[in-house]
């Protein structure tokens, strides 16, 4: 079966409505990028130097970034060489796959850690604006509708009107926020937290934390002191440590993953504002030169537009059309 053949039938396995987020979400990188491919295609009919030399210059473009490109250019090249593609159009569905199979890599590792038994502690960590307390309402959203009990919080005791931010989610989603005044010590509002989640039995406890630039010591510090109180009340925890980042932001995203990625032992990414733009390369970037899987990805405004990373659907997303015309050609 073919990568198309397979691709479609996971993606018809899957609901109309995800399918449909992903490429309404994408839509800004598919116009730019699948845009610029096509240009490309028509440009440079035959596969040469010249070729690969504006592929690895529109990829980068996208925020692909420079080590994943590189490495994607050299695999490129060698498939070329052993198919004997001399034809543009003939590389362009290749070209897909690839990319698909950079962000299938260890898959199973996009899955949150939900404990089967007791309660789950999410720590949420990420710089200011990135979309951190709106991830937290998402997330509490996502999980009531799943029928679980959610408590919130408010660990980001420094910025200015942060634990009113969390505490209109908490309302607008019905979950209550554990919080104390402003300015207060966050490993004092943890330890509260965890001690009203566990006397409520509640089953996921997502806590926010402060985030102020990434590169100051004693927000590290504080995170690290943060972790500690939770891990001892809830030996095991916290389950996930999701690092939010802000995909419009582009190559400084990338800068504060590897910076909170040495400090804070994150394992999983949460990519907000996905739909506000061109360069969704980014995800390829995060995936392939951090080796931190994409979790969750922001495709929307709405409160349901948080949606679980899918390495099909996001290049579904990404390459609806081209896939499409290849399908139709090989049927």
């Amino acid at each position: 079966m073919s990568f198309f053949k397979k691709l479609k039938e996971r993606i018809t396995q899957q609901t109309e409505t995800v399918t449909e987020k992903f490429k309404e979400g994408l839509t800004k990188t598919r116009d730019s990028f699948v845009g610029k491919m096509n240009d490309l295609v028509k440009n440079y009919r035959s596969v040469d130097e010249e070729f690969f030399e504006e592929l690895e210059e529109l990829l980068i473009s996208a925020d692909v970034g420079v080590t994943t490109v590189m490495d994607l250019i050299d695999e490129l090249k060698d498939v070329a060489r052993t198919r004997n593609i001399k034809d543009s159009t003939e590389l362009q569905p290749v070209i897909s796959e690839k990319l698909a199979e950079l962000l299938q890599k260890n898959e199973q590792d996009a899955k949150l850690n939900i404990q089967e038994t007791g309660m789950t502690v999410i720590l949420f960590v990420g710089v200011n604006g990135v979309g951190k307390t709106t991830t937290i309402g998402k997330l509490a959203n996502k999980f009531k509708h799943e029928g679980k009990s959610v408590l919130l919080a408010a660990g980001d005791t420094f910025r200015a009107g942060a634990i009113e931010q969390l505490e209109v989610w908490g309302q607008r989603v019905g979950v209550d926020v554990i919080k104390q005044h402003s300015g207060s010590d966050p490993a004092a509002v943890m330890f509260d937290a965890v001690q009203a989640a566990k006397s409520r039995g509640v089953d996921v406890l997502l806590c926010d934390t402060a985030g102020r630039l990434q590169n100051k010591v004693n927000l590290m510090n504080e995170l690290e002191k943060v972790k500690r109180v939770i891990e001892r009340e809830v030996p095991g925890a916290p389950h996930e440590v999701l690092l939010v980042l802000d995909a419009t932001t582009g190559q400084n995203a990338m800068s504060q993953a590897k910076t909170f990625g040495k400090t804070t032992d994150v394992t999983g990414i949460v990519l907000t504002k996905l739909d506000g733009t061109a360069k969704g390369g980014i995800v390829l970037a995060i995936r392939h030169e951090l080796d931190i899987p994409v979790k969750f990805v922001g495709l929307g405004e709405k409160v349901d537009d948080l949606q679980e990373f899918d390495a099909q659907q996001f290049v579904y997303g990404l390459f609806s059309e081209v896939l499409e015309k290849a399908e139709a050609e090989q049927s």
